[in-house]
């Protein structure tokens, strides 16, 4: 009885890197490769390891999944055939039994259990996975590495402006990622959606900036205690930021959000005139608990499911929703939702309880957040209602996330209800959720698509953008 993820690019389960102090160096030595199975998601990881002159060990791990490489181990034990780590930051600890060139064990994360097992990996396995969009160095554009001020915030926000050859001043947009953690590329399963949309747009005549969360990357602040209020407030410092720029028309800034991202760019264009105009990718068009309802059945269908799990699912939603829209505590809200999981536990088949027990308690820290507390009741209508500058807004047919028959009619109706007359709603056949070509849209198929961004995603994004600020398309 998962929840889902939450419009997020990013999974719960980060990748962990791991140090080892050995007792015997040549079972350990050199590379293993395991994959991680969420449920959700299925993760590739890569350990590498090396011997210290000193008899300890070093070493890193690739997630090429996630496009995470090189990432450095912590604390390790190997004792006789036992091997032990764990990784303080993330929450994190692997134990495993080594034996017949395998190591077979669990992988814990905040309160999550896993099973994970490691062999020797083949030259294929250890090869990154193709994604024949990301862009390749030299590009036929400017490129600068950025900071900027949010100054009520007191944050620095660190990130990439991109701008064409041509001649200034160019119309510039601001990139605005989906929820969790992340960087400047939105990276995700090895693929840099922001990255690959920044690379066209540019191409197409405009300029990108594209930034890291805050508290993520090189950016300043912390991401844990922020809404999406927050975040908007970052958005507007980089709006304010591009106003600087001789090279940026000022009178034509406007944002692109994904996701998440979707529903902030809406907030910051009620909120400042200086943005022209605003691009909805999945955006959401209804209150949060509504696409949380919706966004689990059709993920749960699309794994296989069961409907009467996807029924017990929605009452377990519902009873935790209600404690987070009633109660105004922290403390009183994760008290009152322990007792629904013990609750809820007792009731469950004994064999099933230990799994349940450790999956709900994690939920529980996720939905007793500031940012999933906002987001859960937060309704996108009456702000859409108020945004007079020129809307696109566009979802995949198959986006189970932020599905479109739910919230594209919806956008509409609220735009329409303003007055507004300058937008346009668009339902792009068999995408997902990233905007990739799909066969059911389930999560599980993002990492094993080699597209990044469909390119007729790309194609009406930059020629809209082009229309509403008269950029001439290239030839």
């Amino acid at each position: 009885m998962k929840l889902p993820s939450l419009l997020s690019f990013t999974l719960l389960l980060y990748v962990i890197g791991i140090a080892v102090f050995a007792q015997d160096a040549a079972p350990l030595k050199g590379d293993w490769s395991g994959v991680l199975d969420a449920g959700a998601a299925k993760l590739k990881l890569i350990l590498h390891f090396t011997a210290d002159g000193d008899g300890k060990w070093r070493g890193t791990m690739d997630s090429p999944d996630q496009g995470a490489n090189g990432l450095k181990m912590d604390t390790v034990t190997f004792e006789g055939q036992t091997l032990k780590f764990t990784m303080q930051a993330l929450g994190a600890s692997y134990e495993g039994t080594l034996k017949d060139n395998e190591i077979t064990g669990k992988f814990s994360q905040s309160g999550m259990t896993f099973p994970l097992n490691f062999k020797r990996p083949t030259a294929a396995e250890t090869a990154p996975p193709k994604r024949p969009q990301t862009p390749q160095q030299p590009y036929p554009y400017n490129e600068e590495e950025v900071t900027f001020e949010n100054q009520a915030a007191n944050l620095k926000l660190a990130g990439t402006l991109t701008t064409p050859r041509t001649k200034a001043p160019f119309p510039a947009v601001v990139l605005i990622t989906g929820s969790g953690p992340q960087d400047r590329n939105e990276s995700l399963l090895g693929h840099q959606p922001f990255l690959v949309l920044s690379d066209h747009l540019t191409r197409a005549g405009i300029a990108v900036l594209r930034f890291d969360d805050r508290g993520v990357g090189k950016s300043t602040g912390k991401f844990a205690t922020a809404t999406s209020q927050d975040f908007a407030s970052d958005v507007l410092a980089a709006v304010t930021y591009l106003k600087t720029r001789k090279e940026i028309n000022a009178k034509k800034i406007g944002l692109v959000g994904h996701s998440e991202g979707g529903l902030i760019a809406p907030m910051c264009a009620v909120q400042s005139k200086d943005v022209a105009f605003i691009v909805l990718m999945a955006g959401p068009g209804v209150p949060g608990e509504e696409i949380l309802y919706e966004q689990a059945a059709l993920i749960a269908r699309a794994e296989g499911g069961t409907e009467s799990a996807i029924a017990e699912n929605r009452k377990m939603q519902e009873q935790l929703f209600a404690v987070v829209k009633t109660e105004k505590d922290a403390t009183v809200i994760e008290k009152k939702l322990q007792e629904i999981v013990a609750a809820t536990v007792a009731a469950a088949p004994a064999a099933q309880r230990k799994t349940l027990e450790t999956t709900l308690t994690a939920q529980v820290k996720s939905v007793n957040s500031p940012w999933f507390r906002y987001f859960l009741t937060f309704d996108p209508r009456p702000t859409l209602r108020q945004v007079k500058v020129p809307v696109l807004a566009l979802n995949g047919e198959l986006d189970l996330q932020v599905p479109p028959k739910q919230n594209l009619p919806e956008i509409a109706k609220s735009l329409k209800a303003g007055g507004n007359k300058k937008f346009q709603t668009v339902e792009l056949p068999k995408l997902n959720h990233l905007f990739q070509s799909t066969k059911t849209g389930a999560f599980s198929e993002y990492s094993k698509i080699e597209e990044t961004i469909s390119p007729t995603a790309l194609t009406l994004i930059a020629d809209w953008i082009a229309k509403q600020t008269g950029v001439k398309k290239k030839k």
